[in-house]
């Protein structure tokens, strides 16, 4: 099967369960940038709960930008923050010491454009994760994909449909359950190598 979605930053369980199960993943780099997506947030599991992590981007005065196009706003120490959160977060994980110094300069180096960055963390991940893909990204956009399956539809993250994914032990599952469907990071860090199997025993329509 070969699908189309958007690289996002430190893509969700649900990016990746449509992944891991295709045989040609094709990125989105070619629409414009939209607020409230994927696109430069995740989130993780924090002490309080569900946690967002935003990365600043500069807006241009123009109503479009293609996604390609737009920078970071690196005025703002964001990857420090993030860093520190990520640390809260899952220092006491299973595994984060199993990843932290392959992770950890992504959040030292600055990087220009999102697409780039998201990418970067993409092909990180799936060294973690010792996936092996055949990608390729979009040169025109077209509102219709054909002869692919269309998973853009992940990218939003204000109308999020609600997967029934297997539970994993969680950090903070103690104070406050279960939370499905969050970054990637999350199941890495608690799962650790089994990461790749339990992606590939889920299902998403």
């Amino acid at each position: 099967m070969n699908i189309i979605l958007h690289p996002t930053y430190f893509p969700n369980i649900a990016h990746f369960v449509a992944i891991v199960n295709a045989g040609y993943v094709i990125f989105e780099t070619d629409d414009n940038f939209l607020k409230q997506t994927y696109r430069n947030r995740t989130y993780i599991y924090g002490a309080n709960g569900k946690l967002g992590l935003n990365i600043p981007v500069i807006h241009s005065q123009k109503n479009r930008q293609k996604y390609r196009d737009v920078k970071i706003f690196n005025e703002e120490n964001w990857q420090s923050l993030h860093w520190k959160s990520l640390l809260s977060a899952y220092r006491t994980s299973p595994f984060f010491e199993y990843y932290e110094d392959e992770l950890q300069p992504l959040f030292t180096e600055q990087v220009d454009y999102i697409l780039d960055f998201n990418l970067k963390c993409f092909e990180l991940v799936c060294d973690c994760l010792q996936l092996e893909l055949n990608t390729s990204t979009t040169k025109t956009y077209q509102k219709i994909a054909e002869d692919k399956t269309d998973f853009r539809h992940l990218v939003n993250a204000k109308k999020e449909a609600i997967y029934e994914f297997e539970t994993y032990t969680q950090v903070f599952s103690s104070k406050h359950g279960f939370i499905p469907n969050l970054s990637i990071l999350d199941l890495l860090f608690n799962e650790g190598p089994n990461a790749l199997n339990y992606l590939e025993s889920q299902t998403i329509s």
